[in-house]
Formats: structure tokens, sequence, C-alpha cells
């Protein structure tokens, strides 16, 4: 016998009784030496460790959560929620109008700046100063860039034909002084949403003319015709982001984007007459210093006026990751940097985007002042040949 269970017959016996059979089960029953569970724990609890003992000296074991290999979001990069008037009332100006903006989709961490306004000024400067970009052709693009949080899908909804007339609408109901125009990648569409585009930047000019405007375009796969339909709109402001150096952009972009595209793209629109070009690079996806200055000397030959430095941010888990996170002083030695090499304008900072009010601010000056440097011009050479005619 067990010393802790006596068990009776626990196998079934069969027993006879004539020709019927029966089986007879019998079931285990305790020793008197088993001991009594429920006081034993009882004891284990008053022998084991007190509430003071979890809550005194110094912790035997760290418990670390999130990834620790990854580097860690410095406080610089780090922004409040947004709020504010101007805020609020852009918001909601979009809900009523069902547009869609790439400060929303691409998650920027300046959208509270961007669309709060300038800080203690009244409503009407606020709404004057404040920012959006507005995203057009929907909110779902065909292309899979490694850095970017917007939907993608290879055959995303139809466009809105009213679109173009909704955000010119908007955009003159706001009061802006400056807004931007961007769109996703429609490689689904045989002009690239280049048509739609145009139209758009058209009825704005038409609604609200002092209104200056920038449109932030995709590459159109390369087709210049595309690039100069947009060119021609009347737009004040053509952008193209490189993104990255040349070495990295097939490991950052889509591979239907090229770094030498790209660069034909902001080459061709300031063919066609565009005031400005501008472009944007992200900094910590792993490029080094001889690569950027490589992409600064090939941007410089094109005659690009305005570069911007960002540090790139990694929108989810799916995404790219963060390779470092540049320190401010970087980014101030890369704005002297672009500087000196002759652009026009550099907007360098760990929150810098290609579309940061920081930028645009110096654009709206630079733009009004070619604008009264060309009405000088043409009085200069009006006079000059009133002279002319009446000499002779």
């Amino acid at each position: 016998m067990s010393a802790h269970l006596l068990f009776i017959n626990s196998l079934f016996r069969p027993r006879s009784s004539g020709r019927l059979l029966y089986r007879v089960r019998h079931l285990a029953i305790p020793s008197a030496s088993t001991p009594n569970l429920k006081s034993s724990f009882r004891e284990t609890l008053v022998s084991g460790p007190s509430l003071d003992d979890f809550i005194s000296g110094e912790p035997i074991e760290h418990v670390v959560l999130g990834n620790t290999k990854g580097p860690r979001l410095p406080n610089f990069l780090k922004t409040k929620i947004p709020s504010g008037a101007s805020f609020n009332k852009i918001k909601k100006d979009l809900r009523g109008l069902g547009l869609h903006t790439v400060c929303e989709e691409a998650r920027c961490p300046n959208i509270g700046d961007c669309w709060g306004g300038k800080e203690g000024a009244t409503a009407e400067e606020g709404k004057r100063a404040a920012t959006a970009t507005i995203m057009l052709m929907g909110d779902t693009c065909t292309r899979g860039c490694r850095f970017c949080s917007v939907k993608t899908s290879r055959t995303p909804p139809p466009l809105d034909p009213h679109e173009p007339e909704n955000t010119a609408e908007a955009i003159s109901r706001w009061g802006l002084g400056y807004i931007v125009l961007t769109s996703v990648d429609r490689d689904d569409l045989v002009d690239g949403g280049a048509h739609h585009f145009a139209e758009t930047i058209m009825k704005i000019k038409q609604k609200a003319p002092h209104i200056l405007v920038e449109a932030l375009t995709g590459d159109f796969a390369g087709n210049l015709e595309n690039v100069s339909l947009v060119a021609k709109s009347g737009l004040d402001v053509y952008a193209h982001n490189i993104e990255t150096v040349e070495e990295l952009t097939p490991f950052v972009r889509d591979r239907r984007a090229t770094f030498r595209q790209s660069l034909k793209v902001l080459e061709h629109a300031k063919k066609e007459g565009v005031r400005v070009t501008k472009t944007s690079i992200m900094l910590g996806v792993g490029e080094t210093e001889e690569q950027v200055m490589d992409a600064l000397r090939e941007l410089r030959k094109i005659n690009v006026d305005v570069v911007t430095f960002g540090q790139y941010m990694r929108p989810t888990k799916r995404h790219m990751k963060v390779d470092r996170y540049v320190e401010p002083s970087e980014f101030d030695r890369w704005k002297q940097i672009a500087d000196d090499m002759g652009f026009s304008y550099v907007a360098s900072g760990p929150l810098v985007r290609s579309s940061y009010k920081a930028g645009e601010y110096f654009i709206e000056n630079m733009l009004k002042g070619k604008a009264t440097e060309n009405r000088v011009t043409n009085l200069v050479t009006q006079e000059a040949s009133t002279s002319h005619t009446q000499t002779t």
C-alpha cells in the first residue's frame, strides 16, 4: 500500500453471476497521513515575504519595456499635442469638405505648429500664418516607400472630379497666405494625375489670386510632359523631394522612384519658367557625410533654390528603422554648408519637414521680392523703350 493513499481494488475487477458479468469500481481514499493543503498554504503565506519586502530596498531585477536595441527618442523630438482655434477650424473645414492632408496621413510632428498659426496673434493673423498641406487624389498611393505611412494599393479609388473646386473653395475660405498642395502617386492613371493637379492650382488662382501656391509633386514616372503641365499651371513654387542620397534611394523609396529621375523633374520644372524649385532630404537613414555632399552638389547643378533637412521618424513598426537620431548641432552645420553652396534658402532641423512653415515665411518674401524685382525690370525696360522712341 502507498504511504499517502490507500487504493482498494483501483482496477475494474470483473465478477461473474451466472452468465452475467459486471464490474465494480472502487475509489481511492486519502490516508490519515495526507497533509492539510489549506493549512500548508496558509503557513507558506505567513512565513513568506511581507509588503515591506517589496517596497523597501533596491530591486533585485529591472523590467525593461520597449525596444532596447534601437536608439531612444531624444527630448528635442518630442512635441506637444496639437490644439488651438486655428487648428480646430482647419480640421473642421477639412472634414466638412472631405479633403485629406499629408499632415494627418503622414503623421507629421509639426501639425500643431503649422495649423496653429502664430502664437499670441489675433484670429485673422493666426489664420494668415497657418499652413496646411492638402493631399490631392485621395489618401491611397500606388507606391510603397519604406518611410511613408500613407495607405497603398495597386488600384486606388477613382479621382473625385469635384476635388479641384472643393479644394479651391476651402482655401479661399480659410484666407491663408501660403498653401501647399501635394498628392499620392497615381501610377494607375495615364497622366499620373497631372491634369487634376494643374486644374486645382488654376481654380485656386481664380478664386484667390493673392494666395501663393506650392505644388509638391511626385515624379510622374519620369514623364516630363506631365511635369510641364503642372509647372505651367500658375504655381509659385515647384517642389519634388529626392528624400535621401542616391546610394540609399533603392532601399528607402519605392523601386519605381530613382534619384536621377527626381533630378530631371526638378531641372525640367526650372526650364519651364518656375521661379522657385524646392526639395527635401531626410537624415538618419544611414547616409554618410560625403553622400549628402554629393546630393547637394547635384542639386546645385540644376539650380534648385530651396533645400530642407529633417530627421526621419519611423511612423510604425512596419516601416524602415531609424539608423540614428541626428543632433541639432549637425542640422545647423548642414544649413551652413548648404548656405555656403549658394542655395537661396535652407531650413534644417530635427522637426523640419518639406512643407514646414518656417521655410514658407522666407519663400513668401522671396517670391514677393522676385515679383517686385520683375516689376522694376519691366518699368526700366518700358522707360528705356519710350525714351528710345522719343529720341527717334
